[in-house]
């Protein structure tokens, strides 16, 4: 069983949450002038026990990359609040979790004062890490998306406890079974033209992406 990390300040998560939703204000007051009940929500949310691997600390890394990624997307704000909902709702048992997610995101930041446009386009951007496919020209997506997937680039050991995180979090599932469905999508994955669509994240992380995901499958099928 993978050890759980040391979770990440909220206090630097409420901050940059702040951040991030002022910026998608632009300017404009919202109707709740504080912006920290939302945080609240949202932590609550990305802290449920049940959760292994989809926590804060996941979170913390997703906003890490889209500042490593930032001069390559168009609207860094929309970019950012999309990382704080894109797996806001998650149960691993369900299939609709990036629509839940997509939901909530237009009713929280509707409320916040969000601009109807950034909004929709927030909640786009939740919608796609269904697929993370980004379109040629969807820079925002693509960074986003980039972002997400960034873990599968990581040192071995780290990509190791990332992967016994996803057991724990399908625990509900047999081990058999798991296997299978795992191997499936590590063969989805590496049949990709490239895991990466940013600049950044094709020359930094394709390549180690792919020796992980290839010798998780060698695991899950020797």
């Amino acid at each position: 069983m993978a050890h759980p990390a040391p979770a990440p300040d909220p206090a630097a998560l409420r901050a940059r949450w702040r951040e991030a939703l002022l910026a998608a204000r632009e300017g404009a007051p919202g109707p709740d002038p504080d912006p920290d009940p939302y945080a609240e929500d949202l932590l609550r949310r990305w802290s449920e026990p049940r959760r292994r691997y989809h926590t804060t600390a996941h979170l913390t890394a997703v906003l890490d990359h889209v500042d490593t990624l930032r001069a390559h997307a168009g609207d860094l704000a929309a970019v950012r609040l999309a990382a704080w909902f894109h797996d806001a709702v998650y149960l691993p048992e369900r299939s609709e979790n990036e629509e839940r997610s997509a939901r909530l995101a237009v009713r929280a930041l509707t409320e916040a004062g969000v601009p109807e446009a950034r909004t929709a386009e927030v909640a786009r951007l939740v919608r796609l890490t269904v697929t993370h496919a980004p379109g040629p020209d969807d820079r925002d997506g693509a960074v986003l998306c980039d972002a997400d997937l960034a873990i599968l680039a990581a040192p071995p050991e780290a990509y190791a406890e990332y992967a016994a995180r996803v057991r724990e979090e399908y625990a509900f599932v047999p081990d058999e079974a798991f296997r299978t469905g795992r191997a499936d999508i590590l063969r989805q994955l590496l049949a990709l033209p490239r895991l990466f669509s940013t600049p950044h994240g094709s020359e930094a992380w394709e390549d180690p992406a792919r020796r992980n995901l290839r010798a998780e499958l060698d695991l899950l099928t020797s």
